[in-house]
């Protein structure tokens, strides 16, 4: 079998606790951010999926790099203004960007077939009623809206949002296909993709940046069996 050399590996602590986010972007944000980039209007995707009446879960930073918000609706005919409104959901009433409070698992306030297009990344796992929050992803989309959402698969704990509100789940594609089925989308209607390899998943458990790899190792595919992020695009009919 030969031996191996773990090197700088070879600890029982992680180089670093912050998901990479100190030694520059994590791992899981390289794929989350192509992602987005995929839909966001730009180069060949010239229409886009984040358009609209724009909900982000958590803060606006996603409909801001990736839609062209700036704060309200660019000039006519720019690109970058399709973008009409942008509303921010998030549980603390303190957040200064929230325009809407509360959770998505008791979210009877959020009116129904609202928004053309909803961003929920790496917020499913803090959510111990999975289902229920799914669910009203897919209720307060308007017919034809779009869910851009991001889940983990092999992850390290959370653990600010650990101790503040739980951290509670971990994911594999067979999961996301049958809980977003169930919570109302058509299975044709789902893109699911994971993204991931052996490296890609022990250097993100240890903290690396996504910098400290190749794009080539970031991009080589065995999701099928190491899947560190999934990402899904939902249409509600």
């Amino acid at each position: 079998m030969g031996f191996v050399r773990f090197g700088s590996l070879r600890r029982l602590k992680p180089i670093g606790r912050e998901f990479g986010g100190e030694r520059g972007m994590p791992v899981d944000r390289y794929y989350i951010e192509a992602f987005l980039e995929r839909q966001s209007g730009r180069s060949e995707y010239v229409l886009g999926d984040i358009h609209g009446h724009v909900l982000e879960v958590g803060d606006d930073s996603y409909v801001r790099a990736f839609g062209g918000w700036q704060g309200a609706p660019a000039s006519a005919g720019d690109v970058h203004g399709r973008v009409t409104a942008v509303d921010v959901l998030h549980v603390d009433k303190s957040n200064p960007q929230a325009t809407i409070v509360g959770d998505l698992v008791d979210a009877d306030h959020i009116p129904s077939n609202t928004f053309d297009c909803v961003i929920c990344a790496q917020t499913l796992l803090l959510i111990y009623d999975v289902r229920a929050a799914i669910e009203t992803l897919h209720r307060i989309l308007k017919p034809g809206g779009v869910l851009l959402a991001t889940v983990p698969g092999i992850s390290q704990i959370c653990r600010p949002d650990y101790d503040l509100w739980g951290d509670y789940w971990r994911f594999t594609t067979s999961a996301v296909r049958r809980l977003f089925t169930e919570a109302g989308f058509a299975a044709e209607d789902l893109e699911i993709q994971a993204h991931g390899n052996v490296l890609v998943a022990t250097a993100f458990l240890h903290g690396l940046a996504s910098r400290e790899l190749t794009p080539a190792e970031l991009d080589t595919d065995d999701a099928g069996n190491y899947q560190v992020v999934i990402t899904v695009r939902g249409v509600k009919r």
